[in-house]
């Protein structure tokens, strides 16, 4: 029975595979191929309900049959994924949505509480046949929460986007940014097995759409450049082995996908490309790698001096944000400064200590103290995700008891005292007609725009995808593992390395049940994101930091549990806290063990090292502005403690 089941999966698999693939016609093809691959994943998917339907989720051959059918929909679901994940990214969700439960909080929407985004589909569907007692209604009702979703991309509203080639290069810029951070490392695939032929499948099934659309938009056609490569990329797929862990992702960003993503953005400029879709909404036309610091906006640095575009005035406004970042003007006694707690020597963070200390001298923070640098990449700011912005972060610090203490009339009157900082404050202000009068936001505003550049750095692995320098075999080994076997890619992506991933419009958060100590006697009792939004999937849920410049910004974690790069792997190895036998019912990062070698963790090691970046630090200031306040002159540059 077992056999006869999987051949008929094999020859059904080969039916999809022939109808999938054969070719419309010239007249309005491109708009024919969407319909038909769009028919033929209803189709599967019909298949699918009606194959959970008729069978018994408690025997085992039954089982395996709706697996198999949930891979051949699957398969349908890549052909189409190119069009469905740009034009309608909550209803793709539905489809094949990685979690159950997700709150979003997009760049365009920060102003507002986060979303509760329920998911459904066939990742969700594979994923609960693995478990126990797997109750037919629940399985049926996972799939056909993905059918009423697809509905979505028949409807006018979405398939008039069709008739602009603006849309087809804007839907093919995910999907290169999707092959460098989410499709070849298991993010959406539960059977790792099955990744790379879903991806060469979805491959080929872009070619279709390519050529499609290259017989319909014959004026802004894809150049002979782009498919020669594209071509060649599909055939160096074709010639890997077919499981993620044996996968040359390195060879396949940088020699592939990379340079597809330029010529991309060169159609885009080329052809001006327009969008008006809030998905785009970070994105840059500008960049020309997927490894550029240009290649989306996580924050506005500038604040409340945003049009200013002189060289000249903003190298003034670095100046005053340099000075006020050492000054200790901004702490309620005069003894603290933002360098305080984030050192400018050890990478804008704090080295020493797992927390800072608090304003006391005595105590310490809850908290471990984040690198300011490359801040900028993220959409939302704390380890809570609690700010918005670079300058209400600021603010917070300011004004947090805990911290500098202080309050917004308090620093406005300290700073103005000093003749020089109102001198270059009142210069400024013609740049800032919306605010006549100096504020405290052009104090915040001038510290952000200070710290920001110290993230437009590179490292030797951004080096590797830009400027094509080599970098050793341990660190592309490193690469690889981080992108299969060890899980990593599947919460930090590409090109930053946090939890920031395409198309770059929200932020991340991961519960992995972080200890209070490192022989895992007990759980660390920070809330974290449930303090902002209440919820059973926020509790202990933290943002996703950047692996960039690790090597200097230990100790690690949240609250700073671990001084070590080896403890931090050994702890993601080991399955988290729940892996370590820590109750952690909410936990995000699978519990079972990655089974990683000695060899393969000293080569992850490798590759996040790449990830420091070379940057140029500066000296400290040799002196602060003097102010009227006589009692305030006697503060020092950096503070006392």
């Amino acid at each position: 029975m077992r056999k006869a089941i999987v051949f008929f999966t094999v020859i059904l698999a080969v039916a999809f595979v022939s109808v999938a693939f054969r070719q419309t016609d010239d007249a309005a093809a491109y708009f024919q191929c969407y319909t038909s691959k769009i028919g033929f994943y209803e189709e599967a998917q019909q298949t699918l309900l009606e194959t959970i339907k008729q069978s018994n989720t408690h025997a085992p051959d039954e089982l395996e049959k709706i697996k198999q059918q949930i891979h051949l929909a699957r398969l349908q679901l890549k052909s189409v994924d190119f069009w469905t994940r740009y034009l309608e990214p909550v209803m793709y969700k539905k489809m094949n949505g990685p979690l159950p439960v997700e709150w979003e909080t997009e760049v365009y929407e920060k102003f507002e509480k986060p979303y509760k985004r329920e998911g459904a589909g066939l990742t969700l569907a594979e994923l609960y046949l693995e478990e126990e007692n797997a109750d037919k209604d629940s399985l049926y009702n996972l799939v056909r929460a993905a059918v009423v979703a697809s509905a979505a991309f028949s409807a006018d509203s979405i398939t008039s986007n069709l008739k602009s080639y603006s849309t087809f290069y804007l839907c093919n810029r995910l999907y290169l940014l999707n092959m460098a951070a989410i499709y070849t490392t298991g993010f959406e695939c539960p059977d790792t097995s099955r990744i790379i032929p879903e991806l060469l499948y979805m491959m080929k099934s872009v070619d279709e759409i390519y050529q499609s659309y290259n017989r319909e938009f014959v004026k802004t056609q894809l150049n002979a450049d782009y498919l020669s490569l594209y071509h060649k990329a599909i055939k160096f797929v074709q010639a890997q082995p077919r499981h993620y862990s044996s996968f040359d992702h390195f060879i396949f960003i940088r020699d592939y996908i990379n340079p597809l993503f330029a010529l991309n953005q060169q159609m885009i400029n080329v052809y001006r490309v327009q969008s008006r879709s809030v998905v785009d909404y970070s994105l840059n036309k500008k960049a020309t790698s997927i490894f550029s610091k240009e290649l989306y906006i996580g924050q506005n640095a500038k604040g409340i001096f945003l049009r200013v575009k002189d060289q000249q005035v903003l190298a003034e406004l670095d100046k005053i944000g340099k000075l006020l970042f050492y000054d200790p003007l901004l702490s309620v006694n005069n003894q603290r400064s933002c360098v305080s707690c984030h050192k400018s020597t050890q990478y804008f963070t704090d080295t020493a200590a797992a927390t800072a200390l608090q304003l006391n001298g005595v105590d310490r923070l809850a908290r471990n103290t984040p690198s300011l640098i490359n801040a900028s990449y993220n959409h939302l700011l704390m380890l809570d995700g609690k700010h918005i912005s670079m300058q209400d972060q600021a603010r917070a610090v300011i004004t947090n008891a805990n911290e500098l203490g202080s309050n917004e009339k308090m620093i406005l009157q300290k700073v103005l005292s000093c003749p020089s900082y109102k001198k270059a404050f009142t210069k400024l202000l013609k740049y800032t007609p919306q605010e006549p009068e100096i504020t405290f936001e052009h104090i915040t505003s001038a510290l952000t725009f200070y710290y920001a550049k110290f993230g437009n750095s590179y490292a030797p692995f951004d080096d590797a995808f830009n400027l094509r320098k080599d970098v050793s075999a341990g660190i592309k080994r490193g690469f690889n593992l981080f992108m299969s076997k060890a899980q990593c890619a599947t919460c930090h992506f590409t090109p930053q390395f946090n939890g920031v991933k395409p198309p770059y419009v929200g932020s991340e958060f991961e519960v992995l049940g972080v200890p209070a100590d490192t022989g895992y006697k007990k759980l660390n009792t920070d809330e974290g994101r449930w303090l902002i939004n209440p919820a059973l999937e926020t509790m202990r849920a933290f943002r996703t930091g950047s692996l960039r410049n690790a090597d200097y910004t230990k100790p690690y974690m949240h609250n700073g549990v671990f001084n070590s790069m080896q403890q931090v792997i050994d702890f993601y190895d080991g399955g988290g806290g729940a892996g370590k036998g820590l109750d952690v019912p909410n936990q995000t990062l699978s519990s079972d063990s990655l089974r990683l070698t000695l060899a393969e963790k000293n080569d992850l090691m490798l590759f996040i090292s790449s990830l420091n970046e070379k940057i140029d630090f500066e000296d400290l200031p040799a002196s602060l502005p003097v102010s009227t306040n006589k009692k305030l002159n006697k503060r020092k540059v950096g503070g006392v403690y």
